[in-house]
């Protein structure tokens, strides 16, 4: 039953390929970034639940980049002390701890001054961004490592880059929303790949865990990037020794596909799969146990990310063992058992 074999990439094990997708919860009261009793009972209980990893929501790596005021964020010391705990108490449980660093960039709802690649709004509800200067990308690569240290010194296993869902480098990634003329510009995919690289070098210099990446495969406008180009990145993220990339789509327009089915993310998890040597991780209305446990059956991804699933049954690897008679399936002790037998 490959849901519940274990699964070694690098120097990580996990013991299942059932993964936490990051899920922002916009429970921070006191909108100062810090994890509240709230966040500690939401993630171990999935760590109780079974979850062979966790990765927990968006994590803003400076103030002005958190997507609401009500985000986490790692940009201080105070952060990274409550982290630390509660990374602590999902290892007591028996998962691994991941956490996703972000930059909202141009869909920073309450940040005074938004920044983008370009000075171009997400829509006319947002407000039109500042075009990011050198001095400021020096500092959002800054802000990454500066949040991976402390990421580090919190014993976190995986450190997920957000590219995806059009945020900050989401942005740069795609010729629409980076249109500058300069080396992070337009003119090659190498130019818009550039933030992005220069910041998995910085973060790998204080990070020594796994590194994922988190794409959004389409944008649902083919003047963005294409899978072609996604390929070579994956060519160049795999040379950056980044172990997985969990595959989602869109988020960069306000725009959404046409059909949304079980499984309708997959094809660009598998896509990226066959044409790279990275492992992958597939996300999006993946609730069924039996057609997660086929996906990685026929081999389209290596991982499972459930994001609602969790959300509705923090024992859902539970119920996925029982549902697919898989009895070898061990509950966190003999009470749970009971649940799972009844």
């Amino acid at each position: 039953m490959k849901l519940f074999e274990p699964f070694q990439f690098g120097k990580l094990k996990l013991k299942n390929r059932i993964v936490m997708a990051p899920m922002c919860m916009y429970s921070v009261e006191k909108k100062d970034g810090e994890l509240t009793t709230f966040h500690n009972v939401h993630y171990a209980s999935r760590a109780i639940g079974g979850v062979g990893l966790i990765i927990l929501e968006a994590t803003a790596v400076s103030e002005e980049g958190r997507i609401s005021e009500r985000d986490l964020g790692l940009w201080n010391h105070d952060q990274m002390i409550k982290l630390k705990g509660l990374v602590s108490t999902i290892h007591e449980f028996g998962s691994r701890a991941g956490i996703q660093l972000s930059h909202a960039g141009r869909k920073a709802e309450d940040a005074k001054n938004l920044v983008a690649p370009s000075a171009i709004a997400y829509s006319g509800d947002y407000q039109v961004p500042s075009e990011l200067t050198l001095k400021g990308i020096e500092k959002v690569i800054a802000d990454f490592k500066s949040s991976a240290q402390r990421a580090a010194d919190a014993e976190i296993d995986v450190l997920q880059i957000h590219a995806a869902h059009g945020y900050l480098l989401n942005q740069f990634l795609s010729p629409i929303t980076n249109q500058r003329n300069d080396h992070y510009g337009a003119q090659s995919l190498e130019n818009r790949f550039r933030l992005l690289k220069e910041i998995i070098l910085e973060i790998k210099k204080v990070f020594k865990g796994s590194i994922w990446v988190r794409y959004s495969a389409t944008d649902y406008d083919e003047s963005s990037t294409t899978i072609e180009e996604f390929n070579q990145m994956n060519q160049w993220l795999e040379a950056l020794s980044v172990e997985v990339i969990d595959v989602s789509t869109g988020g960069l327009l306000p725009k959404r596909p046409t059909m949304i089915y079980p499984g309708y993310q997959t094809q660009y998890a598998k896509y990226f799969k066959d044409n790279s040597g990275l492992k992958v991780a597939t996300v999006g209305k993946l609730g069924d146990p039996n057609l997660a446990n086929h996906i990685l059956e026929t081999e389209q991804a290596d991982l499972i990310s459930l994001g609602r699933p969790l959300l509705r049954n923090p024992n859902w690897p539970m119920m996925a063992a029982k549902e697919l008679g898989y009895h070898q399936f061990e509950p966190y002790n003999a009470s749970y058992g009971r649940g799972f037998n009844e």
